[in-house]
């Protein structure tokens, strides 16, 4: 079977983003971010549909007892999409009214990750990697990141990946994770990104390890080994994929979300569906089930 794009949700969303498979229900979350939407695609149906929440949401995670928890413009929350309650938690960053939050993941253990960002030009380095343990304490790891982006954690739980997508850095690390602490050690780059033609954005893992990251700015996906080798590149229909999650019913459908903002000039032709939702089949290749913040 050739692997294939289609565009499922022709959304032209601002800032795609943040995509999270429920396996439980057969949904797709993800959010566009300036907008402040979080959306919900349903594969049974096709049908896709949004709830405001009223500010910027750079990332969110499903909760074991049900609901979400977002990383937004004024820090956590938990968040019902389906009764519009909504609990504040903690904003780490409320002395940075210029920076927001952006991508994130949760552990092996249900503990929620999430990076900040400053939010607009000039860019700067004001970004910081945040972890909310479940009883809702939050630890700020390390800082001085322009744009923090994807976050993932290997199948054992014993690695975490992270980026920076700032044009003079362009770098995925990677640190030895204790999924007991939930502490990291010294990232160490895995891959340089210069000598492909996307930044990193947002990044998962599938079954047998292997790192995927979405090569915004490049119209690239690309697959790297546990030792940061190359093993696969999937060309984009869209200048700026941002975030692949696996997902679907066998977990082999490979959903990509998209930016519609900002294209090269004189691209926009080439790309009318950027903004929107994407599936990638054909792959041969499962993902994992994400799992549940704990709270």
């Amino acid at each position: 079977m050739p692997v294939a794009v289609e565009c499922i949700v022709p959304a032209r969303s601002r800032i795609g983003e943040g995509a999270v498979w429920d396996e439980r229900s057969n949904l797709l979350w993800w959010v566009d971010i300036p907008a402040g939407i979080i959306y919900r695609f349903d594969i049974s149906t096709g049908r896709n549909t949004g709830v405001e929440f009223g500010e910027p949401v750079g990332c969110l995670a499903l909760r074991r007892q049900g609901g979400l928890v977002l990383a937004a413009k004024s820090g956590f929350w938990f968040f019902d999409p389906e009764t519009g309650a909504r609990e504040h938690i903690t904003d780490p960053e409320a002395h940075l009214p210029d920076n927001r939050f952006n991508d994130g993941a949760t552990d092996s253990q249900g503990r929620f990750w999430a990076g900040t960002m400053k939010d607009g030009k000039p860019a700067e380095p004001r970004g910081a990697f945040y972890r909310l343990d479940e009883n809702l304490r939050v630890t700020c790891w390390r800082s001085g990141y322009f744009t923090t982006n994807g976050m993932a954690f290997s199948p054992d739980g014993r690695r975490l990946y992270h980026s920076d997508s700032n044009a003079g850095v362009r770098t995925i690390w990677c640190s030895e994770y204790d999924p007991e602490s939930g502490t990291p050690g010294e990232p160490e780059v895995f891959f340089d990104t210069n000598p492909v033609a996307g930044r990193p954005d947002g990044g998962t893992v599938d079954a047998e390890g292997c790192y995927w990251q979405a090569g915004v700015g490049g119209w690239q996906l690309y697959r790297l080994s546990t030792a940061g080798e190359l093993l696969q590149t999937i060309d984009m229909p869209v200048e700026k994929p941002t975030k692949p999650m696996f997902g679907g019913p066998g977990l082999d459908i490979l959903f990509v979300t998209s930016i519609g903002e900002g294209l090269s000039a004189g691209t926009e032709r080439r790309q009318p569906d950027a903004g929107g939702l994407f599936a990638v089949t054909g792959l041969g290749i499962k993902g994992l089930p994400q799992t549940r913040f704990a709270a």
